[in-house]
């Protein structure tokens, strides 16, 4: 059975508006219209278009000016969208053929960035896969997903098994959903609990976090 997937109404807001901008209705270095209008063409409260508004101006869509407004950018520079793409490597993972172990396998609270990155509710249950990647047997990285719990049923990644070929290739044969291009941010920040655990470092330890959204043809989240 195909996955369905209701996006909430501030990530239609951001399909629609990415929609407009890639077919020229909305051409770079145009202004936007303004939250009042979006709020009442969408249908939708005004933090709701604000919320819409910041995912744009943090994945490269649009630039936001103190008492101005927010201008169109156009679509972020994806031309490095390949194999290469670290993103995209990491979802043709194959979790067979590495070493490593998954450490967590089943549902948790969504994060405040990684309900941003979805469009979902903070705190809203979704499935986390969570693996620890071993260089020549010490630990060396920590990849976990993220996706709704609808969109990982019957797939296997709620589960203990690996992931042979990849997450991309187990959601288009599974589920049909295709993944078109992923969305990267890449941060310094101090390690989390988990993270000082699992690597063996010190709470105040940097560490170097890229945060992937891997979307669908319209731009819209698939999992992150």
């Amino acid at each position: 059975m195909a996955y369905e997937y209701t996006p909430p109404k501030y990530a239609q807001v951001i399909g629609e508006v990415q929609r407009r901008i890639e077919s020229g209705e909305y051409q770079p270095g145009s202004l936007l219209p303004s939250e009042h209008q979006l709020s009442a063409e969408f249908g939708i409260a005004r933090p709701t278009v604000v919320r819409a508004l910041r995912v744009l101006r943090q994945d490269g869509w649009i630039d936001t000016q103190q008492g101005k407004g927010s201008f169109v950018r156009g679509r972020p520079a994806l031309s490095g969208v390949t194999a290469e793409r670290r993103g995209l490597a990491e979802l043709d993972r194959d979790e067979s053929r590495e070493s490593g172990e998954l450490v967590t396998a089943g549902t948790a609270a969504a994060p405040a960035r990684i309900a941003v990155l979805l469009g979902v509710d903070e705190g809203a249950e979704l499935v986390c896969r969570r693996r620890l990647v071993r260089l020549n047997g010490d630990p060396s990285e920590i990849v976990t997903w993220w996706l709704p719990p609808a969109l990982a049923e019957g797939t296997g990644l709620d589960g203990p098994g690996p992931v042979p070929g990849g997450i991309r290739t187990l959601l288009a044969k599974a589920k049909g959903v295709r993944i078109d291009h992923v969305v990267e941010q890449v941060t310094a920040r101090r390690a989390a609990s988990h993270e000082v655990r699992l690597l063996g470092i010190s709470r105040s330890a940097p560490l170097l976090a890229l945060y992937v959204s891997a979307r669908d043809a319209s731009g819209l989240p698939v999992l992150a």
